[in-house]
């Protein structure tokens, strides 16, 4: 627990480019191609949780020791999968009923799945060793 702020920090960060990557594939395919918002969004939010996956396991979170990569992985797509339901929830609402801009909504639904994937994963997927690079190297 003495690491959290750091590790926040570095969710963070993870989070921010993740979060380009998301933005601007969805801004790109529903303004240069017109597919729908929410089809957009699946589809950009799809591809930023690859590149979460890699940084996050890297440089966020730490290996649950005795617990598989092929198991880790399926945990964290899961995670993603329940998150890209509250994203695409959320984006529908907010542009069908709402009737709110696409993109206004996009910021305030990766808020909420910021939140969600924090928590679910470092309950999740983190195991409850002491952090640091000696932690790291076993994993």
């Amino acid at each position: 627990m003495r690491n959290l702020p750091a590790q926040i920090m570095k969710f963070g960060v993870v989070g921010v480019i993740a979060f380009g990557i998301d933005y601007a594939i969805l801004v790109f395919l529903t303004e240069v191609y017109g597919i729908p918002p929410v089809l957009s969004a699946t589809i950009s939010f799809t591809v930023s949780v690859i590149f979460n996956y890699l940084a996050s396991m890297r440089y966020v979170f730490r290996h649950r020791p005795g617990m598989s990569r092929r198991r880790e992985f399926v945990i964290f797509v899961v995670l993603s999968a329940l998150g890209l339901g509250i994203n695409d929830a959320m984006m529908w609402a907010g542009t069908a009923l709402a009737l709110i801009d696409y993109r206004i909504v996009k910021i305030a639904a990766t808020a909420v799945v910021m939140v969600w994937n924090f928590a679910t994963r470092k309950i999740l997927l983190e195991g409850d060793e002491p952090s640091g690079p000696d932690a790291r190297a076993r994993g």
